[in-house]
């Protein structure tokens, strides 16, 4: 397994020869169009992290998780879990830092912690992911494919509560 990395490095390279192709004009090419892509990126990035700071800070996340809790409940979420399923769209960190707290308080072999970490595993920060995946095509209808992710992990969650009352 160790030698896959060069194998791969030495087989492009070779490749390359092969093609006659300038590999360090590719190599600076695709850096700089990194950079400008990361550039054009900043200003979604920022409107994210903002919306992540609004959530939480003007108190709406506290409200939406304790008016989804009973549904939430009633589709066989433990109720310690609608905070994480809900800050999971918005931010890695923020659900990481609220499932380590779910493990401390819960313990790691408890029933809710299980389905906290399969929850965790089995979803994605759907708004930071649409702001990289759709700043570079400029696409402007959004609302679909967030509202299909935003379901989707709901889903991932109902059912990974389900398997974890099961096993």
């Amino acid at each position: 397994m160790a030698l896959v990395i060069p194998i791969i490095f030495i087989a492009a390279m070779a490749a390359a020869a092969i093609k006659k192709v300038n590999v360090y004009d590719c190599f600076t090419q695709g850096v700089e169009n990194a950079l400008k892509f990361t550039l054009s990126l900043l200003p979604c990035l920022a409107a994210v992290f903002m919306m992540c700071a609004l959530f939480e800070e003007s108190g709406l996340s506290a409200a939406l998780t304790r008016a989804l809790s009973p549904a939430f409940e009633f589709l066989g979420i433990p109720e310690g879990l609608t905070k994480l399923i809900l800050i999971k769209p918005l931010s890695g960190s923020g659900s990481l830092a609220y499932l380590t707290k779910i493990l401390q308080q819960y313990g790691a072999d408890s029933y809710v912690a299980r389905c906290a970490c399969v929850c965790y595993g089995s979803s994605e920060t759907v708004f930071y992911l649409s702001a990289v995946y759709f700043a570079k095509v400029r696409c402007k209808g959004l609302l679909m494919p967030i509202a299909i992710s935003l379901l989707s992990s709901l889903f991932a969650a109902v059912l990974a509560c389900a398997l974890c009352r099961i096993m």
